[in-house]
């Protein structure tokens, strides 16, 4: 992580989140680390739908079609993110940590993460195996991390 935020500082990025199913785990690893404030912008912790919908405009008909955990979801997060925070790399996560409330089409350890890079938009579709809470979220901040690294 700290090598991250000096990658980031040495190339004059700045980050923000807009985190769901992590509930602030990524925005909280990456805090934890001095000199964090030069490239952390924001954490949004958009854990509700309503959240979704007025913090971060995403339109009603995208949760209501598609699902708060979808990749629809989660690039409108990832959009909508960027034009709040000015950052230069937002990244937006959803998903299902489980231990309950996944389905056969969305199973547990379901998980979008979307990244927004200047004009460039990628949301990636995982899913962790391991079914424990916890683990689903620390292998979502990790894999959020090799992603942010590989595009910096």
């Amino acid at each position: 992580m700290k090598s991250l935020v000096e990658k980031l500082a040495k190339k004059k990025l700045k980050i923000s989140f807009a985190e769901s199913c992590t509930g602030g785990m990524l925005a909280s690893s990456m805090t934890s680390v001095s000199g964090a404030s030069k490239v952390f912008d924001m954490g949004l912790i958009t854990y509700s739908n309503r959240a979704k919908i007025e913090i971060l405009k995403v339109n009603e008909n995208i949760i209501k079609n598609n699902g708060a955990v979808s990749a629809e979801c989660c690039k409108a997060m990832v959009v909508n993110l960027s034009k709040i925070s000015k950052a230069s790399i937002n990244i937006s996560i959803t998903g299902i940590a489980g231990p309950n409330g996944g389905t056969k089409n969305k199973p547990v350890g379901l998980v979008y993460i979307g990244i927004k890079k200047g004009k460039k938009i990628k949301i990636i579709k995982n899913i962790f195996k391991d079914k424990s809470r916890k683990s689903i979220q620390k292998a979502t901040v990790k894999k959020t991390y090799d992603i942010i690294n590989s595009l910096i």
